[in-house]
């Protein structure tokens, strides 16, 4: 590897760059800089400011550069994911969240813009980075969030508990029958990955944890299939669902929802890169079909 001792920034981050991308990083540059500011800690405005002088590299910096070139996550080496306004702990174990998603949380928020003190669940919520952010940004909310996985419970625990989310361990297939009928709104990015697809990027198949990944049957469509269930259940009538999905499932999922026969204004939307990213509906006022 390169990065000798004495090595200027400019110079390692240059051939950090070249490193990443002969790896096939989609980011090479963006990666080895943020690497470098994980080790300086200044802030990416100040390190560009560095690679103009002769400041040398940080020690460590080289390793760093190897684990990502071997397609270690970013966040599992930094230890943080950024989404929207939040700086999330992230490691082993989690689903890291996808920027695709904050569209996701926009919606949410737009649909409950001037409703007093709302309640909102997020299903399946990994990281904690949508339950989070509406809890952030909506003042006066009541987030819940519901998590299976032990691991990815912990790591949302010391994300949410700073914003006075309520953190609950269980399965999005049943959880919080007590509060049946009483949200304004239920999210969820439920695992939809087919049984038999295996993820192109090597951060997704070899780090991200297969019980966010791979929702359940050859389609996949085992658990959005029950979120929409739970949120048929848990919403108070002419309350809102929001889901994420795979840009090929958008068809099948605004199906599955008008069959279920008790959502209308059912709706895709697409994230900033024009793909079908999310679908939702709003509870009719009727009491759902069991």
């Amino acid at each position: 590897m390169p990065f000798y001792p004495g090595q200027s920034l400019a110079d390692a981050v240059r051939e950090a760059t070249a490193v990443l991308s002969d790896a096939g990083v989609p980011t090479p540059r963006v990666d080895a800089e943020l690497l470098a500011d994980h080790l300086l800690n200044v802030g990416l405005g100040r390190l560009r400011a560095l690679l103009l002088g002769d400041s040398p590299a940080p020690e460590g910096y080289a390793a760093l550069v190897a684990e990502r070139a071997g397609r270690v996550p970013l966040q599992h080496i930094t230890g943080v994911a950024y989404f929207r306004h939040l700086e999330l702990r992230v490691g082993p174990g989690v689903f890291i969240p996808r920027p695709e998603t904050e569209s996701v949380v926009q919606l949410v928020i737009d649909r409950l813009a001037g409703v007093s003190a709302p309640k909102v669940v997020d299903l399946g919520t990994g990281s904690g980075a949508i339950a989070g952010s509406i809890a952030h940004e909506i003042p006066g909310a009541d987030v819940y969030a519901v998590e299976f996985s032990a691991l990815a419970h912990a790591w949302a625990a010391g994300n949410l508990e700073p914003l006075g989310v309520t953190l609950v361990a269980g399965d999005l297939r049943d959880a919080l029958p007590e509060h049946d009928g009483t949200f304004d709104a239920v999210v969820s990015n439920p695992p939809y990955i087919p049984a038999e697809a295996i993820p192109n990027e090597p951060e997704v198949a070899l780090h991200d944890p297969p019980e966010a990944l791979y929702g359940g049957g050859a389609d996949g469509m085992e658990l959005p299939t029950a979120a929409a269930a739970s949120a048929a259940r848990l919403l108070k009538p002419g309350g809102y669902f929001v889901m994420e999905h795979a840009e090929v499932q958008a068809a099948w999922i605004a199906g599955m929802l008008r069959r279920a026969g008790h959502w209308q204004d059912i709706t895709t939307h697409f994230d900033l890169n024009g793909k079908e990213r999310a679908t939702s509906a709003v509870l009719a006022k009727t009491a759902p079909n069991e």
